[in-house]
């Protein structure tokens, strides 16, 4: 929770930074995001492919559970869909790519500004920021309700690293590996996705 708070903080700094032009613009200002973003999927591709066990322990999982990560994919594009209906001011394709995101705000709302504009990658991180914090809030009371799969599918792509210890609190240490393995997949999914939709 505290570093989805953080996050948060960072971001309202920079929109409170860039409104008062606090920082002089440069023209390599442009590219540092697309950097960052590199450096960002090299070092989470690093630490699966450092983890020498990570491919055992995703062999031992349920068959059952390996459909989780296409569920929450389904799921989450026909949410966006239906939402479709309540704002005509944006397009399918607009709502889809930001749904894409999964929870993966500093790869999707990246991807998106770059291709759609500021205004919908500001959206997209919103929307994927909330995303987080109601898995890290909100976890307990979801496997009440809806049972243990219900928060590892709301997390989205954040259910291998920053809401995994809130999921495992909730779900118990057997969905450890279930949780790992979504967030493995979904985390995968989004640079495909978010691309996709954004060139519709």
């Amino acid at each position: 929770m505290r570093g989805s708070l953080v996050i948060v903080g960072f971001f309202v700094a920079g929109i409170i930074v860039g409104v008062l032009h606090l920082i002089p613009q440069f023209e390599w200002f442009s590219n540092v995001s697309y950097i960052t973003l590199c450096a960002l999927i090299f070092l989470v591709g690093f630490m699966i492919g450092n983890d020498v066990e990570i491919f055992q322990k995703f062999r031992s999982l349920n068959r059952l559970y390996m459909l989780l990560p296409l569920m929450t994919i389904v799921g989450t594009l026909a949410g966006c869909a239906i939402t479709t209906t309540l704002l005509p001011h944006r397009s399918l394709s607009d709502c889809l790519a930001v749904g894409s995101g999964m929870g993966y705000y500093s790869l999707s709302s990246v991807l998106i500004t770059q291709s759609r504009g500021a205004e919908l990658g500001t959206i997209a991180l919103l929307a994927n920021i909330v995303r987080e914090v109601i898995t890290l809030l909100g976890a307990p009371i979801m496997v009440r309700w809806f049972g243990k799969l219900a928060p590892i599918s709301v997390g989205g792509a954040t259910t291998m690293d920053t809401t995994l210890p809130i999921l495992t609190n909730a779900c118990g240490k057997d969905f450890v590996i279930v949780s790992i393995f979504h967030g493995f997949i979904v985390d995968f999914s989004v640079p495909f996705l978010v691309t996709f939709f954004c060139e519709l």
